[in-house]
């Protein structure tokens, strides 16, 4: 019998030096969010410097965890650096399919955030390097919530979070009360609905790792998911994942948004007020915890020159590379990652959301507990995972679409996961 908490991710590493870099050319697989295209343009200056040519594969979250996966998983080669984050980098680390990142003491690990080195380390060996750090809270139109007579305070209840997407809900000209994920994946429309019913008390597995997805909390957060977004939120949100729902944010056409916090970064009404993520309860699990984080395959035949640009671009050199870019500038800079990020006067200037973020990710509880016998807050740190988070996530998309009511998906959600976690051994 296989147990949950076999999966325990370290806490620190030791520093070493870095080998130059030998290779001049990388592949590097990025996901198509904002700060990772902002990369490529700030990287211009590391291939001016050093002459490694960097060949970007920007992809969708859902395609890039397909293809880095099975490319990394076989040995593959076909990159040499990968964009990954907590679920995965211990797992990985622990097979092998992934180096140990060992970097010079200039790169200063302890300044990278406790939670951030913690989830991508395994028994104390840093194997991901995290770009940008994030945990999940509300980002609102106060000028909309003000209008509408509401309040949206910090861990909220759902009610109330329910009472003010109906409030700001004016469909008539274009704004929809609450914009969230819908798009089926495991990072994408279950990494909130993770959350929900963790607010509700529920968990994706018991301590034998038996499914739990047809107990009456999973029942009660996705009804009252289906709802909110089936009421208030914007047509087709069952394909609606960040990128779409940051698009419609800046449209002005959303009333509040739940999700990364990272986002911050990117908004650009100068309404927007942020609070604590809601919950049912049970304020624990109620904001994810995450990182997308930079690897290096096993497969690789250039890891020396693969590491060296990791220990660039992860570095407090990077973030002022951003911050003084004449594209970009301090609101600009990859955030959730480094302690001294929040330190540097021309950042504080700018992130009205610095504090809201840090507050969100000091709370997040990626460890096991008895509600939630497994590390991880959206995700469960064990192998099986991504397959069953996949699985169920269809059913999810299903249920908000109409296609099949929350009952029939969460009973064939409950039958698939059940099918792959008995398969894989647990029970």
């Amino acid at each position: 019998m296989k147990s949950l908490f076999n999966t325990v991710a370290g806490i620190a590493i030791a520093a070493a030096g870095v080998t130059a870099a030998s290779a001049q050319e990388l592949t590097i697989a990025i996901v198509n969010n904002g700060h990772m295209i902002n990369m490529q343009k700030v990287a211009e200056a590391y291939t001016a410097e050093t002459g490694v040519k960097l060949n970007w594969v920007s992809l969708e979250e859902g395609v890039l965890r397909e293809q880095v996966t099975s490319d990394t998983a076989t040995g593959g080669g076909q990159y040499d650096i990968i964009n990954i984050g907590m679920q995965e980098a211990p797992i990985w680390g622990a097979a092998g399919w992934i180096e140990p990142l060992n970097f010079g003491a200039d790169y200063d690990v302890e300044d990278i955030l406790p939670a951030m080195r913690a989830g991508l380390s395994h028994e104390g060996t840093l194997y991901a390097a995290p770009f940008y750090g994030e945990s999940s809270m509300v980002m609102y139109r106060k000028d909309l919530a003000d209008a509408a007579g509401v309040t949206i305070n910090d861990n909220d209840s759902w009610a109330r979070v329910m009472d003010a997407a109906a409030a700001m809900h004016d469909p008539d000209n274009g704004v929809y009360g609450a914009c969230l994920r819908g798009k089926p994946g495991w990072g994408d429309n279950m990494a909130f609905i993770t959350t929900v019913v963790n607010s509700f008390g529920g968990a994706w597995f018991d301590a034998e790792g038996r499914p739990q997805l047809d107990s009456a909390m999973w029942n009660q957060a996705v009804n009252f998911y289906v709802d909110l977004l089936g009421n208030y939120g914007p047509p087709g949100s069952e394909g609606n994942s960040f990128n779409e729902i940051l698009a419609l944010y800046n449209e002005d056409k959303c009333g509040l948004w739940i999700d990364a916090t990272i986002a911050a970064s990117f908004l650009e009404n100068e309404n927007v007020a942020y609070a604590q993520s809601p919950n049912a309860g049970v304020a624990a699990g109620a904001n994810w915890l995450w990182a997308w984080a930079m690897a290096v395959p096993a497969g690789t035949e250039n890891k020396d020159a693969a590491m060296a640009f990791i220990e660039w671009a992860t570095s407090k050199d990077y973030v002022q590379a951003v911050g003084n870019h004449p594209d970009f500038g301090w609101g600009s800079v990859p955030t959730g990652q480094r302690a001294s990020t929040y330190a540097i006067p021309e950042f504080q200037a700018v992130a009205g959301f610095a504090a809201a973020e840090m507050a969100a990710i000091d709370s997040a509880a990626p460890a096991a507990s008895d509600l939630k016998p497994y590390v991880g807050v959206q995700f469960a740190a064990i192998p099986e995972f991504p397959e069953v988070g996949s699985a169920v996530a269809q059913e999810m998309a299903a249920a908000l679409s109409g296609a099949k009511s929350v009952e029939d998906a969460l009973a064939a959600a409950q039958a698939a996961a059940d099918a792959i976690m008995s398969e894989a051994g647990y029970y």
